[in-house]
């Protein structure tokens, strides 16, 4: 599950737990959750760090939980997936939608729809001792849902690099992926990368920018990915600081 802590002016928002943080329904609501509470004491000059517990950032969608309920007599595995997927997708459009800037701290794997979890941010920190980022799809022989492509083209430049992850299932340490494009930054261990993210986030809130037109600014240069994620365009312009 996740937590919300502010210090100062960057929300500190933690998987929590040992696990491997899948993404099922009362985990995403609970991500959704803390994200609406980030939004709702926002003020000017904030930022959010993402961080994670134990050796995993997120190993993606908890596909034990949907395979439960075949065994149950339930709902079949891929409806319970289908679910998933689409519980996840206004959860990745909250992040495209923060009016702060975002920063993860991916100090363990980061696989599949949990990849896309830190790609969902604005920067990406990466420690290089120990996790991989890897989209599992191709190998488990799963098709990838609209938004998750459209993520990967809208924040990955290198068509080489998306063919990569997408095309190759390729696992990247961090060295390979910022030398990709794909991450910001690489540091020694999983504490130095959160200290990094702190700094990252203390630099940006000093710029004191506005919340609603940082936002609004992050949608429009994902149009495709805003429209995959219903979100609307807002076409207006802010008044400028005198």
């Amino acid at each position: 599950m996740c937590t919300l802590e502010k210090r100062g002016e960057i929300f500190f928002l933690t998987l929590t737990g040992d696990d491997e943080h899948r993404l099922n329904p009362a985990f995403i609501e609970s991500l959704r959750s803390a994200l609406r509470q980030a939004k709702d004491q926002s003020t000017r000059g904030s930022a959010l760090v993402t961080i994670a517990q134990g050796k995993f950032f997120s190993n993606g969608f908890d596909l034990a939980w949907a395979q439960s309920a075949a065994a149950a007599g339930g709902r079949s595995a891929h409806d319970r997936l289908v679910d998933m997927v689409e519980l996840f997708r206004p959860a990745v459009a909250d992040f495209i939608s923060m009016p702060m800037p975002t920063i993860a701290a991916v100090t363990g794997h980061a696989a599949a729809a949990g990849m896309m979890l830190a790609l969902s941010h604005d920067y990406v920190l990466m420690r290089s001792d120990r996790g991989v980022l890897y989209m599992s799809e191709l190998d488990i022989g799963l098709n990838f849902p609209d938004y998750f492509t459209v993520l990967v083209r809208s924040k990955v430049g290198s068509s080489a690099a998306r063919r990569d992850i997408l095309l190759k299932a390729r696992k990247m340490k961090a060295m390979e992926a910022v030398a990709m494009g794909i991450i910001d930054s690489v540091h020694n261990s999983g504490e130095a990368t959160v200290e990094a993210a702190v700094r990252l986030g203390e630099e940006l809130v000093k710029r004191k920018w506005d919340g609603e037109v940082y936002a609004d600014i992050r949608k429009s240069m994902y149009p495709e990915l805003c429209f995959v994620l219903g979100l609307a365009n807002k076409d207006a312009v802010a008044s400028a600081r005198l």
